[in-house]
């Protein structure tokens, strides 16, 4: 439905376009509610673009299936909500270990289990970090409006293909079911993934090079032979237990990430300036914040808001340089406190939370009275 060049989306659908305008050729999934809508709208428009939609018995095939598209070349993505998630962490794992790279839409919901299947909730925020066992890293984007769901997929590709690791955009169902009028933007940064510059005999999937670079993912099927493991492995992609080649695997999983914050992480600042109060907030949870910001102006409280965009990596050094500026940070989510805990280990004694499990929006007025009871 287009009317002065605009388009009316749900977020669930805007993701689903941005894969697609990502160059994502390659889908499995199984219907979960309140995912759902990813996989539909997918059946219908992928296989028009020559690509291809596979809906798998389980959520475990699933991740499985978009692992070995990517290993042959192909953009791959699935969608799912928690129980579905929780399904995906040990092949998650794997593609993080064998820095496999590939999108995972998690649109949330009530939980823990099967929980509140049509109600939404923020409780997967530890989840997408620690989901999976071991030391890894991983890369979560949050959008809160049906604009980002688009232009943030298309993120998560750029970054899965740039970094050759799997990225999860993490939405909850309040955003993956809203419908807003969006103006689709145009001549937005594709990256591609480049085939290796060296002849196959000398081709090192796994290796270290100088200044960062991270090594060409060769697909499979065009003459580049090398070997895919879960194990810890050396620059073959063999397993190993050599001491040396152990560290230089995993600092290398850690590092590539590490090291690159200030390409990776991204942030919205809302009336910061001279701010005495920052709200922290992200996903639906910070519209209700944006609102509660500019109430609260008008009744002479100076409040701001700070959006990570990016939650995994955390932006800790922004909430640092902000908590020197301001009086007191208040934390609202849709869960009982979980990136509340991760900003206590940065600015303990001056942080409040406000915490909603009843499957309903956190309101600009229960925001508003978090403000009021901290400054009066």
């Amino acid at each position: 439905m287009r009317k002065h060049n605009q388009i009316l989306l749900q977020g669930n659908e805007a993701s689903a376009m941005g894969a697609m305008a990502a160059g994502m050729r390659f889908f499995a999934g199984y219907p979960i509610t309140p995912s759902t809508e990813i996989a539909e709208y997918l059946s219908i428009h992928l296989p028009q673009v020559c690509g291809t939609f596979i809906q798998m018995e389980d959520e475990i095939s699933s991740m499985a299936a978009i692992i070995g598209a990517s290993l042959g070349g192909v953009k791959s993505m699935t969608a799912t909500s928690g129980p579905g998630f929780s399904l995906m962490q040990e092949n998650l794992g794997f593609a993080s270990m064998a820095e496999i790279p590939c999108v995972i839409v998690n649109v949330m919901r009530g939980g823990p289990s099967t929980g509140m299947p049509t109600r939404p909730g923020q409780g997967d925020v530890m989840q997408s970090r620690w989901g999976t066992h071991g030391d890894h890293p991983i890369i979560v984007l949050c959008p809160n409006s049906v604009l980002e769901c688009y232009t943030l997929t298309i993120d998560a590709f750029n970054l899965s293909e740039k970094y050759r690791s799997p990225v999860i955009v993490l939405m909850d169902g309040i955003i993956g079911h809203m419908w807003e009028n969006i103006v689709v933007p145009e001549n937005i940064e594709i990256i591609e993934r480049l085939e290796p510059e060296v002849p196959p005999e000398w081709y090192r999937p796994y290796e270290a090079l100088p200044c960062g670079d991270i090594v060409r993912l060769a697909p499979f099927g065009e003459g580049y032979r090398f070997h895919v493991t879960g194990m810890v492995h050396d620059k073959s992609g063999f397993p190993t237990l050599i001491h040396e080649e152990i560290e230089q695997c995993l600092n290398k999983l850690i590092s590539k990430i590490k090291n690159n914050l200030h390409d990776i992480i991204r942030i919205d600042e809302y009336r910061l300036d001279d701010a005495d109060i920052c709200i922290v907030a992200y996903g639906s949870v910070a519209r209700s914040a944006k609102e509660a910001v500019d109430i609260a102006r008008e009744e002479g409280f100076k409040a701001g808001m700070l959006r990570p965009i990016t939650i995994w990596p955390f932006p800790r050094f922004h909430l640092e340089d902000i908590a020197r500026k301001v009086k007191m940070i208040i934390v609202p989510e849709m869960n009982y406190g979980q990136i509340y805990g991760e900003i206590l280990k940065s600015c303990p004694g001056k942080t409040l939370r406000i915490t909603r499990v009843d499957g309903e929006l956190i309101t600009p007025d229960q925001i508003m009275e978090k403000i009021e009871e901290a400054v009066l």
